[in-house]
């Protein structure tokens, strides 16, 4: 099982709340460390999550979640509502850089994803579903390619994936039904002209025996 579904599964709890999308991500820059400060987890991986509960009206967050070296379960660390996004920084819109910045209300932080493209995808989530869950307010992206802010998401493709598949099964279905209903008319029909042909056969022998 990925990283991905991992957390999916046993940080977010499905059955309470969803993961639409993660990024792998690492500081750009250092975190200040107070000097005194002492007994540290020591290297950690740390995913940028976005989820959504499952309980109407629905609640979007973006979560920070960390793996701990030598461990193998995730744990959930800080987290804010999508409400409290207000900036969105692709840091350049004319190539595929894996640099990002988040801006909330009370934090900002600077990120390098795995790959500029998983960073598009995990941009992608994120600004259809500010679109879909915000009526005000909503962040401001900026520096990003404008090709993030047309078509459908990649969560609606796989809507849209899904529904074909249906309809295409739905349509083959039809089509059998029909093939299996001409069948079966024709095999009436022959049967119906193989017993008149019997009959009148028949007929003809009982005519002539006479």
């Amino acid at each position: 099982m990925s990283a991905k579904a991992t957390i999916n599964k046993e940080v977010f709890t499905p059955q309470d709340e969803r993961m639409l999308g993660a990024v792998l991500v690492k500081r750009r820059t250092k975190k200040k460390i107070p000097f005194l400060a002492t007994g540290g987890q020591g290297e950690y991986r740390t995913y940028i999550c976005i989820s959504v509960t499952n309980k109407r009206p629905a609640q979007v967050y973006i979560t920070k979640v960390k793996q701990f070296e030598g461990a193998t379960s995730f744990v959930r660390r800080s987290q804010w509502m999508l409400e409290q996004l207000r900036q969105v920084n692709g840091t350049d819109a004319n190539r595929e850089s894996p640099e990002f910045d988040l801006q909330f209300d009370n934090a900002s932080d600077q990120w390098v994803a795995s790959s500029g493209s998983e960073k598009f995808t995990f941009f992608q989530i994120l600004y259809h579903t500010c679109q879909r869950h915000l009526s005000d307010r909503k962040p401001e992206f900026i520096n990003c390619p404008s090709k993030l802010f047309s078509g459908n998401s990649i969560l609606h493709s796989a809507a849209d994936s899904v529904t074909s598949a249906v309809q295409k099964a739905s349509q083959a279905l039809n089509e059998r039904g029909e093939r299996l209903g001409r069948a079966e008319e024709s095999t009436a029909e022959m049967m119906n002209s193989a017993q008149q042909f019997a009959d009148t056969a028949h007929k003809l022998a009982m005519k002539h025996k006479c």
